[in-house]
């Protein structure tokens, strides 16, 4: 593969990333606007129904502005999008109800967003000043020569000793200048919001591993004591194990040390007390940098939460592990438990489903009662020969009354009912009005056959029936239920001609 082809395909990957999809669809401004709006820059968790509310009064604000290009549905329909476009996760707070926080990635791109919409120059004095003095203090932390690093803080402690005795005897104090400041405040403040997305990511990664340790135990078939040893020994490492717990590991070292956050809210309000900072910052963004050690420390809080959860649900399966437990019932626990949390990845937060405490009795309609014969493969017996004058008599009245419906009459009765004085209503009717030998069963049939290519049925709505008293060529009767079918007014039928001869077509038949 060559170079630019791989660099494709990796550009691609990066196209893929939920904050890149985020930014690249067309109501990506909307979006953006309202998770600004609802989530803020702390990114506090907001319970579901209030957050469903407010994203639909905030869409409802933004078409009364005139913006036509806005996400369609319900406030629940539409945090239910974002959440699979990776952009909010639900979850449970410490009282146990369902909130919704931004991802990792939603969040980055708010940052993009953010450090977009403020002015900042692409080169000054302060920013060269501050790789100057980020790639020196680098290298003298990471320099492996003893002599080199002992050089670099020989020059830096000569540096500041000359500017400490200079200040001291009286020198003029070098004032920083406004464009310096400026870009100074840009920079942190840039720093400052990229915090919540780091947070956020490591405190994804800690859940993603819990879901993988749910899994593994849900799966499990080795014995109790490699299972328990295992999962101890990645619980031990479970902060090392990782890009993401490595670096968080060494963030809480340093901000754990109440004398450098101390400093840090020290500093913070000197800047902010400098001269130029109400002329360069505004409200918000003294807000921003006022708040960022509550900032800090509730990230600190929501990954240690997220942590503390991994570490009870090892605890929870390893203490309720009975290894005198009915494996086979064990195993079905472990599917019925897998099963319904796909199920619930799948469904909404309200969803429910019945089960039965016990599994209902199994019902067999119909079981073999005979099994294979093989004298049933027997051919039958041959008929003897019977002579012709010795077969009984059938009449032509008898196998007419045996057969199919009589058209020709029927067709004739239904033209003159509809053309009399007083024509039914309904085939029902039509049918109760024949004498005997026209309403036998199969007379039914050749009824809704005539209707039919009249075209009468598909101008119905079946809706109801009504009821044909059938007499069977022995005398006996039945009663069917049939749908009911109105016959047309022929007042109103231009089709119906009371004079049609159907001479020729009944000869056809």
């Amino acid at each position: 593969m060559s170079e630019t082809v791989g660099e494709l395909q990796r550009v691609k990957g990066a196209f893929a990333q939920p904050t890149l999809t985020l930014l690249h669809q067309r109501q990506a401004p909307v979006v953006i606007t309202i998770f600004r709006a609802a989530f803020g820059r702390n990114n506090k968790p907001i319970p579901t129904a209030r957050l469903h509310a407010q994203v639909e009064e905030h869409l409802a604000e933004i078409r009364t502005s005139g913006e036509v290009d806005v996400p369609a549905g319900s406030g629940r329909d539409i945090c239910q999008r974002w959440m699979r476009g990776q952009w909010l996760v639900r979850s449970l707070d410490e009282q146990g109800d369902e909130v919704y926080s931004l991802t990792s990635h939603a969040q980055q791109a708010l940052e993009l967003v953010k450090n977009l919409t403020r002015e900042r120059a692409t080169l000054s004095e302060h920013r060269i000043a501050t790789i100057l003095s980020t790639v020196r203090r680098f290298n003298a932390e990471a320099n492996p020569d003893r002599g080199a690093r002992v050089t670099i803080l020989n020059d830096e402690i000569a540096r500041l000793s000359a500017e400490r005795d200079r200040l001291v005897d009286g020198a003029d104090l070098v004032g920083a200048t406004e464009d310096y400041m400026l870009e100074g405040f840009t920079e942190l403040l840039s720093l400052i919001s990229a915090l919540p997305s780091d947070f956020a990511r490591v405190e994804e990664r800690f859940a993603t591993i819990r879901g993988e340790i749910l899994a593994a135990f849900r799966a499990e078939d080795r014995p109790a004591g490699d299972v328990i040893d295992d999962y101890l020994a990645r619980a031990d490492a479970l902060m090392t194990a990782t890009h993401e717990g490595r670096a968080f590991e060494g963030a809480f070292a340093l901000l754990r040390d109440d004398g450098l956050v101390s400093q840090l809210r020290e500093d913070l309000t000197d800047l902010l007390d400098h001269p130029l900072a109400d002329g360069l910052l505004g409200e918000a963004d003294r807000a921003e940098l006022r708040g960022t050690v509550r900032l800090v420390r509730d990230g600190l809080d929501r990954v240690l939460s997220q942590r503390s959860r991994v570490t009870a649900t090892l605890k929870e399966y390893i203490v309720s592990h009975d290894a005198v437990r009915d494996r086979e019932l064990e195993l079905t626990l472990r599917q019925v438990e897998s099963e319904l949390m796909t199920w619930i990845a799948s469904t909404g937060p309200r969803a429910s489903h019945e089960v039965d405490l016990l599994p209902s009795r199994a019902s067999v309609e119909h079981l073999r009662e005979r099994f294979y014969d093989p004298a049933d493969d027997r051919l039958p017996e041959r008929l003897t020969a019977v002579d012709a004058g010795q077969a009984p008599a059938v009449s032509l009245a008898a196998l007419m009354a045996q057969g199919g419906p009589q058209l020709r009459s029927l067709r004739g009765r239904l033209e003159d009912a509809r053309a009399g004085l007083q024509p039914p209503g309904s085939l029902g009717e039509l049918f109760d009005r024949l004498e005997p030998s026209l309403r036998r069963p199969v007379e039914i049939f050749g009824l809704l056959h005539l209707a039919a290519d009249e075209g009468w049925q598909a101008q119905q709505t079946v809706e109801e029936t009504e009821s044909f008293a059938a007499v069977r060529p022995d005398g006996s009767t039945r009663t069917f239920a049939v749908p009911r079918l109105l016959l047309p007014d022929p007042d109103l039928d231009p089709s119906f001609d009371p004079t049609h001869d159907t001479t020729a077509e009944e000869a056809a038949q």
